[in-house]
């Protein structure tokens, strides 16, 4: 590429679309042109184990969604993530009442949600289940081409870098978060929450009985509800809805036996959260 220097003779620039110009200004990013998101792996399915929802039932959930999820092994390229579940909201309290920066709890989380990424690759192994890191995404269609089933912990890597909320200390971006970076990394279609819930609800239905179900909603405007709860972390919301590529989130119950399947096959189970 052509070097060009500045009229001042100062700087030395690489010649190119963005040479010289502030990446901060709102005029200029929204001016610029760019070539589409390529999908680096559309045909993969990605979905997360809820870590209270599912890993901390035990034998009580786990082995009936892990064998379900075997059983789909032949016909889906599936990549799993966990949550953290109720130990992390254990240490999560105890960093609050030590005050840890938002940054050392982030950590905190990241740690149950890999114990929780070993505890199913370990019971996968028999059929291919391994532990993978974030930097092994790249090995995924070596993976798939020998049969394996990838299991990563959940939470994006902001670890000590996390981004403190406008309230408290407690990490914004979690495991639900970091299942939609992936998906949207990827350039998968959807993204896959398996939980005990049959999905949304306008309040949480364990406190609510009587709370409406939501079978479909677009992100925009469930993000106009201002809902004082959610199924999944708030900032999903926003990533679908600005990703080039994802299309929706999908929330499903689990433990009924044959959700995971019909889910894997496009139907629609539980709720859909779609982009706008």
């Amino acid at each position: 590429m052509a070097l060009v220097r500045e009229k001042d003779g100062k700087r030395l620039h690489v010649k190119s679309a963005l040479m010289g110009e502030s990446l901060v200004s709102k005029e200029f990013i929204e001016n610029l042109e760019v070539a589409p998101q390529e999908r680096l792996y559309p045909d993969v399915k990605v979905m997360k184990i809820g870590g209270q929802s599912i890993c901390d039932r035990g034998v009580k959930a786990l082995p009936g969604i892990l064998k379900e999820i075997v059983a789909n092994r032949s016909s889906h390229k599936m990549l799993i993530t966990t949550g953290g579940g109720t130990r992390s909201r254990h240490i999560y309290t105890i960093g609050l009442e030590m005050g840890m920066p938002t940054g050392v709890i982030a950590k905190f989380g990241s740690m149950i949600s890999e114990q929780n990424a070993l505890m199913i690759a370990t019971l996968l192994s028999p059929w291919g289940g391994i532990k993978i890191s974030h930097g092994d995404i790249v090995k995924l269609p070596t993976y798939f081409a020998e049969g394996i089933i990838p299991i990563m912990h959940g939470m994006p890597p902001y670890d000590y870098f996390a981004i403190k909320p406008k309230t408290g200390r407690i990490p914004i971006h979690r495991t639900d978060v970091g299942l939609v970076i992936i998906g949207d990394l990827i350039g998968s279609r959807s993204v896959l929450f398996i939980k005990d819930e049959n999905g949304l609800y306008a309040n949480d239905p364990k406190k609510d009985p009587d709370a409406e179900f939501i079978a479909e909603i677009g992100a925009a405007d469930l993000l106009a509800r201002d809902q004082d709860d959610l199924v999944i972390e708030r900032p999903c919301l926003e990533i679908l809805q600005n990703s080039e590529v994802l299309e929706r989130l999908q929330i499903i119950n689990g433990m009924v036996p044959g959700n995971i399947t019909r889910a894997l096959n496009d139907e629609h189970v539980g709720t859909i959260i779609h982009k706008q």
